[in-house]
């Protein structure tokens, strides 16, 4: 199997923001269509994010498989509220039809290589109860909980739905 890990070209984006959407499609029936309709179009939205951070897509047999946004300051993401000295992996995204590859653990390989050579002492992600198979994959990568980042996107009506985030010390 060969899968070449790299960054995104400007003219794949929109394959890219399709790519991950679908990704992520598998959650929409456990997500009230408010918080999916807002939650897919951040997903897509991978243009906004790139003044902040890197874009890593992979290609297997010269097809793009998956994508993944890495920041290089943690601080710079969104909501996440993660201190100085953080890294930040967001939005893991494998195409269905290439899972079981290994392609979410190469991309998540390849941003531990960039926050080391940064020389980052932290990695922080989200990630949610639903997305079991990611959480397994972190926790067997070495991500412990780190219970004083999580949070809740949606407190007022959805109180239970917490974003569970994970943190590896790289140093």
């Amino acid at each position: 199997m060969s899968v070449t890990i790299r960054d995104a070209r400007e003219d794949e984006l929109d394959d890219i923001s399709a790519l991950m959407v679908e990704a992520y499609r598998q959650y929409q029936a456990e997500l009230p269509d408010y918080l999916w309709i807002d939650y897919a179009a951040e997903i897509a939205d991978v243009r906004r994010r790139l003044p902040f951070s890197q874009l890593i897509v992979a290609e297997h047999e010269a097809k793009l498989s998956g994508a993944v946004t890495f920041y290089p300051d943690a601080t710079t993401s969104e909501h996440e509220g993660w201190p100085d000295g953080f890294t930040e992996i967001r939005l893991l995204a494998v195409d269905p039809a290439a899972r079981g590859l290994r392609i979410g653990r190469l991309l998540t390989d390849e941003c531990i290589r960039r926050a080391n050579a940064l020389g980052a002492h932290t990695i922080g992600l989200h990630t949610s109860k639903l997305m079991w198979v990611a959480r397994d994959m972190y926790e067997r990568m070495g991500f412990v909980r780190a219970p004083d980042y999580d949070f809740t996107p949606d407190p007022e009506n959805l109180p239970d739905l917490i974003a569970i985030a994970y943190r590896l010390d790289l140093r």
